[in-house]
C-alpha cells in the first residue's frame, strides 16, 4: 500500500537544526529533501552531510541547487575568506557569518520546487536562538515569508511553511533530536574546517554547549 502520508520539500543543509527538522518531518510527511550550495567556506562537506542523511532518511527524492552567486555577492564571512569567522556572538549585533537575505533565496527554491512537485509543506529547521542577531531567522520574517509564499503561488496551490523548532533552545532542539533517533554523527556545524570540527568558531561553540547542556555526547567530538 503506497504511503498515505502528504510530501514536505525539507531545506537540509546537512547540520544540527535541519536534522532534526527532518527527522520530525519524517514522522508526518514524505519527504523531498533540498540542499543549497551558495559558496560557503564549508560547502563540500555539508553536501556531504546532505547525501549521507538522505541516504539515512530514505527520503522520496532529493535535489542539489547551485545557488554560488550568494558567495559571488559576498558581505559574509561564511562566503568571504578575506573575513573572520568570529569566535563569540556579540549581544545586540549581527554577526559576519550573517549571509544577506540568504533565507528568503533559499525559500524561494525550496517554494518553487513544493509547487512543483505538488508539496504540501516546506519544512526549515531554523532556531531563532542558534542564530543571534540574524533577520532572516526571527519568526516574525517566517510568518511573512508564509504569506508570500501563499500570494506568490498558483490559487490551487496550498504550502504551508513550517519551522518546529523555532523558538527552542539548541539544548532543546538536541534532546528532540535524541527522542527521535535523529543521526547526530551524520551531521555538521562548523563554520571553518570540514576535516574536523574546529571547536573554536560560534557555530561549534553553540553545538557543543548544547550537548552540554541536554547532558548527551556530540559523535563529533571525542573529548567534550
Amino acid at each position: 500500500m503506497a504511503d498515505a502520508k502528504p510530501l514536505a520539500v525539507v531545506l537540509a543543509s546537512g547540520g544540527v537544526d535541519s536534522c532534526v527538522a527532518t527527522a520530525w518531518a519524517r514522522q508526518r510527511y514524505r519527504l523531498a529533501m533540498l540542499h543549497v550550495n551558495y559558496g560557503q567556506r564549508t560547502e563540500a562537506k555539508e553536501l556531504e552531510c546532505f547525501n549521507r542523511l538522505v541516504a539515512h532518511f530514505a527520503d522520496d527524492e532529493s535535489l542539489i541547487v547551485d545557488a554560488s552567486y550568494l558567495g559571488r555577492i559576498g558581505g559574509s564571512s561564511l562566503t568571504d575568506p578575506a573575513l573572520v569567522v568570529p569566535e563569540d556572538d556579540v549581544p545586540g549585533s549581527i554577526p559576519s557569518t550573517y549571509v544577506p537575505f540568504r533565507n528568503a533565496n533559499l525559500l524561494a527554491i525550496a517554494a518553487a520546487w513544493a509547487e512543483t512537485i505538488g508539496a504540501q509543506a516546506v519544512v526549515v529547521g531554523a532556531v531563532e536562538q542558534d542564530a543571534p542577531g540574524y533577520p532572516d531567522c526571527r519568526p516574525s520574517f517566517y510568518e511573512a515569508a508564509n504569506r508570500l509564499i501563499d500570494l506568490g503561488t498558483r490559487p490551487d496551490t496550498h504550502i504551508t511553511l513550517e519551522t518546529p523548532l523555532i523558538r527552542m533552545t539548541k539544548a532543546e532542539v538536541v534532546r528532540l533530536g535524541a527522542e527521535l533517533g535523529a543521526p547526530f554523527a551524520l551531521t555538521w556545524s562548523c563554520y571553518r574546517s570540514e576535516a574536523a570540527p574546529c571547536r573554536h568558531c560560534a557555530s561549534c561553540r553553540r553545538r557543543e554547549e548544547a550537548f552540554r547542556e541536554a547532558g548527551l555526547t556530540d559523535p563529533l567530538v571525542e573529548n567534550p
